[in-house]
């Protein structure tokens, strides 16, 4: 049975970031402040016969701005006091609304600009500082977004994942799966110093255009000269320019479905068996590993639990049925099929 892909929640609405700064932002919310502070004077203004000065016996001006400020602010001092229905009610149905509306802005007001904004920064300065061993992914598009879906399927925690993307609706995506998220050019080395990229463990570009995916594999080997890279890219032509850029993997989506879309005319079970092998929900899976030291002097075909299916030698492949897949030695990388379901050994 095939699992499902780790997903973010399932409503879902539309988003738009606000084209609004900060100053804006700010200046509204005072706006509608003072906008029901003039509301709540005038009223009050034109029922001042409604009110008693126990002071002084008469209500000026001055002790209609007192009284309303205390009033929406606090729940008054008494000393100004409504005496008539009508004033009592105006209190009590709208002022009474109006200090409640009045903490609320004040309040979201302080944590979004103020108390959000702090501990946010001071939280992702203590996950930065704490960055070792990390995936990072350059692009959360359509291939971003379904390669870190896959790393998780395979049983890497979120957490582990750090999500470079100029987009705050795709950041958020990949926000609501855990993962760290950075807003920022992954061409850029300010960009990848924040992600500490000297660090991390792999690192996976999608970024839509080959020009762009190139640039920041340049800037990424720069940074990390034994990074594992591996690149999207969609012409052909760009492999080699991807890999001359410094990729450890091109990845040609392109290519890759035009391969299964040929091998499916020669069997109606080769692109399932390959799709298989590609995904982590499949019942086999591929796997890439350092021979052990048992395995030494033993033929690829005699592994343990796995299917051996190629060597790597000095950086040369040979395959299973070549002479030097008769005998592994020290230092080879073993690709091998092992099985995903239940049924260990099953191959099928």
């Amino acid at each position: 049975m095939k699992r499902e892909k780790h997903r973010g929640p399932d409503h879902v609405t539309l988003r738009r970031k606000s084209p609004l700064p900060i100053w804006a932002q700010l200046g509204w919310r005072a706006t509608l402040v003072i906008g029901l502070l003039i509301f709540a004077i005038a009223v009050h203004w034109i029922e001042r016969d409604g009110l008693k000065d126990t002071h002084d016996g008469s209500v000026s001006f001055v002790d209609v701005i007192y009284f309303t400020m205390i009033s929406i602010t606090t729940t008054g001092y008494g000393d100004i006091v409504p005496v008539t229905n009508s004033t009592r009610l105006f209190d009590a149905l709208i002022v009474t609304p109006i200090r409640i509306f009045f903490v609320l802005i004040f309040i979201g007001t302080a944590y979004t600009f103020v108390f959000r904004r702090t501990w946010d920064k001071w939280r992702m300065e203590r996950i930065q500082k704490k960055l070792c061993d990390h995936i990072v992914v350059a692009g959360f598009g359509t291939s971003g977004s379904e390669a870190v879906d896959e790393i998780i399927a395979l049983g890497v925690p979120p957490q582990d994942i750090v999500v470079i993307d100029s987009d705050e609706d795709a950041l958020d995506r990949a926000k609501s799966l855990g993962c760290a998220v950075l807003e920022g050019d992954a061409t850029r080395d300010k960009t990848l110093q924040a992600v500490r990229i000297e660090a991390a463990k792999a690192m996976v570009i999608s970024a839509g255009r080959d020009d762009t995916s190139i640039l920041m594999t340049l800037t990424a080997r720069h940074l990390a000269p034994n990074l594992t890279i591996s690149v999207a890219v969609r012409n052909e032509d760009n492999e080699l320019l991807a890999r001359q850029a410094g990729a450890t993997t091109v990845i040609n989506p392109v290519s890759f479905a035009g391969l299964l879309l040929a091998g499916s005319t020669h069997g109606a079970h080769i692109a399932d068996y390959i799709a298989d092998l590609a995904s982590s929900s499949g019942r086999v899976r591929l796997a890439e590993r350092t021979v052990t030291g048992d395995e030494c002097g033993r033929p690829l075909s005699a592994l343990a639990k796995g299917l051996g299916v190629r060597i790597y030698r000095d950086g040369v492949p040979y395959g299973f049925w070549e002479p030097e897949a008769q005998s592994l030695m020290p230092g080879d990388c073993i690709v091998e099929i092992l099985p995903t379901s239940p049924r260990e050994g099953d191959f099928a």
